[in-house]
């Protein structure tokens, strides 16, 4: 991949060059006499060029830059805040993926967003390289993310409202409650995944996916000599339909223990989780998670906890999409600890890569002084 990608940046100088060196409108001698004479000599330039691309096909390979912004802003009258209304940055991110020798899919994607600090600001997110010759047995290696949930692999600009659950943040490593940094759900490691049985509109009907994980987020290496596994099963009857079960073994080691009380040396991280989504003109999906692993930060912090949301969207109507979600955690598992998000959404797509969204949560939260308040959301999502 690396000699792939030396080519493509040489192909790009050797193409900026070649501009300035060579006429833009060549004059050649249409007679047959004249043409071999009147015909300009190929430049060295030019010739490394073409030597670039005939290489560059050769192999199948290809390079593609982009990125996203999402810009937000938001008022909520929850009384504990120091500010009811920010304006926010909420993700800017600039990648570049491709495939090199025909069967290699490559990934480097960088946040960029944020104030600098320890696992803030800048920060790669994603590098992994993933062989994929095979449609029934892939290989991915680097840093991605975790093989759990249908949510949590989704880019943000498709979830469809202005954050992603709660029990993805905090049953999937975004803000996890065992106290890991946040890591937007990604993990270094190993994983295997294929599908079985194509059926006649040519979606697959079973899919598989497993994984070895160091356990404890990105950029981070792995600290207690244990691997997570981390994996997910499901069968697709339909084509846009989903029903599926995960499972995680893991253990989160405290990169910062120091012996001080009310705190853990590590804890273990073991969740399962169940799946179902319908995606087409109608939309709907559902998760269930369970965990159980206490925080490192807080020795006293209960031990199980869980998670589910259930959301839909109807059809787009003129560029418009109404799309709506009932979102509930409950830190110790019980109903005394539950904190429950009603969402509603209506985003307005400009083209596939522009649109705007105006968003709506009222939130009933048990384990709050302020234990109802209403958040006005207005987000602006960019793909370039």
């Amino acid at each position: 991949m690396r000699k792939t990608l030396l080519l493509a940046f040489l192909f790009c100088g050797f193409n900026a060059l070649q501009a300035e060196t060579e006429p833009t409108d060549p004059v050649i001698d249409s007679t047959p006499d004249s043409t071999a004479a009147s015909q300009p000599k190929q430049s060295p330039i030019a010739d490394a060029v073409s030597a670039v691309q005939n290489a560059l096909a050769s192999t199948g390979s290809d390079i593609k830059f982009g990125g996203y912004i999402i810009g937000k802003y938001s008022y909520s009258d929850q009384s504990t805040l120091k500010s009811n209304s920010s304006f926010d940055l909420r993700l800017v991110r600039l990648y570049v993926d491709g495939h090199a020798f025909k069967d290699f899919y490559y990934k480097l994607q960088l946040q960029v967003n944020g104030q600098p600090g320890e696992d803030k600001g800048a920060r790669i997110v994603d590098a992994f390289v993933e062989w994929q010759r095979f449609k029934e047995f892939r290989v991915k290696l680097g840093q991605f993310k975790r093989s759990f949930g249908y949510e949590n692999p989704m880019n943000p600009l498709d979830v469809g409202f202005g954050s992603y659950s709660q029990a993805t943040t905090k049953l999937i490593g975004f803000s996890d409650r065992v106290g890991e940094h946040s890591c937007n759900g990604r993990d270094v490691g190993l994983q295997v995944q294929g599908d079985f049985f194509p059926m006649a509109d040519g979606h697959r009907f079973l899919h598989y996916q497993i994984g070895f994980f160091n356990g404890q987020g990105v950029n981070h290496t792995d600290k207690d000599n244990f691997k997570d596994l981390i994996g997910g099963l499901w069968i697709s009857p339909i084509k846009g339909m989903r029903i599926g079960g995960f499972g995680w073994n893991g253990k989160y080691t405290n990169e910062k223990y120091s012996g001080a009380a009310n705190t853990l040396p590590a804890t273990d991280r073991i969740r399962w989780g169940v799946s179902a989504e319908y995606m087409g003109d109608w939309q709907v999906r559902g998760e269930y998670v369970w965990s159980k692993g206490r925080s490192v930060n807080n020795a006293a912090a209960p031990l199980y906890a869980d998670g589910w949301y259930i959301q839909g969207a109807l059809p787009k109507w003129k560029g418009f999409q109404l799309m709506g979600r009932w979102d509930c955690y409950r830190n110790d598992q019980s109903w005394g600890s539950l904190k429950q998000i009603y969402e509603l959404a209506l985003t307005y797509y400009f083209n596939k890569n522009l649109f705007i969204q105006a968003e709506y949560d009222f939130t009933h939260d048990k384990t709050s002084t302020d234990r109802n308040y209403n958040t006005l959301g207005v987000q602006v999502y960019c793909r370039f």
